[in-house]
């Protein structure tokens, strides 16, 4: 979070409290005020019987049974109001904290898609009118054009995330839910991998025929984007390992990378929308925030669940879970 929405987020607390504290204080006030009118009025009262009157004792008791009610009635709306203005005042604060959060996120979702979307773009430019203007040689070329096409990827990718997260949020995205073979979808996706980035270190476990009801679409928006996550944040020379394997009624998948890790506190807020780990002016990782939070809502439509936990040397491992309804037959 940068300094200018810290000092927001700051002001608007101070603000906030200042304001809450003047509420309690003016409630306090009022019911320090209706204690002493009650007991002024039982006080009148009493000094005004007389002390020969058959029915003083009576009396007395009734002018006391009447202000220990109105004490009681007062502690009670007293009590029933502070608890309301605290628990309003607690959800109307939370609720203001994330909207400045979620406005901040914006801003930095439109500060990263404008470079997402422009350099790709500029890269696929450059490398087709160098290679319109230039005679090279044919290994220059297919590099070149592999270079476009990894762009072009990028963009598809891109593109893919934020109509999918776009519909699923929205309710518009009609889910085709089918039995498909996740193992041969995970090896298809890892292989495309494999060719785009040749320097990259594997090791897959894949257990074969693994079969699952999902839409193929989202599953494979899924695979790539945490696959593409792990290639994202980890050193070029890391290993990069992929598992999936059914035990019982559970089908998990596995990507490990070894990058810098997750801190404690950030694991649980990466699967928010727009959210993105460190600032986002001086962040070197490209992305969005949108494909850990389309994961999750991917995977939580397929009744299934998300979770990251440390890599045992260094770096992270997202892990998914799907229940079936049938066993795996070894």
């Amino acid at each position: 979070m940068d300094v200018f929405t810290k000092k927001r987020l700051q002001v608007a607390s101070i603000t906030y409290w200042l304001l809450l504290a003047y509420i309690v204080v003016a409630l306090v006030w009022w019911f320090i005020a209706l204690q002493r009118q009650n007991h002024q009025m039982a006080n009148y009262k009493i000094s005004e019987l007389k002390m020969d009157d058959p029915a003083f004792q009576s009396k007395y008791m009734e002018i006391v049974d009447e202000k220990r009610r109105h004490d009681f009635r007062n502690i009670g709306e007293g009590s029933i109001f502070l608890v309301v203005i605290l628990i309003a005042s607690i959800f109307v604060y939370q609720a203001v904290r994330r909207q400045i959060r979620l406005q901040h996120q914006q801003e930095n979702f439109m500060m990263a898609i404008t470079h997402e979307l422009k350099t790709p773009i500029a890269i696929a430019k450059l490398n087709l009118e160098t290679l319109l203007k230039y005679s090279l040689s044919e290994e220059k070329k297919q590099k070149m054009l592999q270079a476009t096409l990894q762009e072009t990827n990028r963009l598809n990718t891109l593109a893919s995330n934020i109509l999918v997260s776009s519909q699923l949020e929205g309710g518009r995205y009609r889910t085709a839910k089918e039995e498909l073979d996740l193992s041969d979808l995970i090896k298809t996706a890892i292989n495309d991998f494999k060719n785009r980035f040749p320097e990259r270190l594997w090791q897959c476990d894949i257990e074969p025929e693994i079969d699952i009801n999902g839409d193929p679409l989202l599953l494979q928006i899924l695979v790539n984007n945490l696959i593409e996550n792990a290639i994202k944040y980890s050193p070029k020379e890391s290993l990069i390992t992929c598992k999936l394997f059914q035990k019982n009624k559970t089908v998990q998948f596995q990507v490990i990378d070894e990058g810098p890790g997750i801190p404690e506190d950030e694991k649980k807020r990466i699967f928010e929308k727009f959210y993105r780990i460190g600032n986002e002016t001086t962040r070197t990782a490209k992305g969005t925030g949108l494909g850990l939070y389309l994961c999750k809502k991917i995977v939580e439509d397929h009744n299934g669940h998300i979770r990251v936990a440390d890599n045992l040397n260094r770096g992270s491992n997202f892990m998914v879970s799907f229940t079936v309804k049938h066993t795996h037959e070894q």
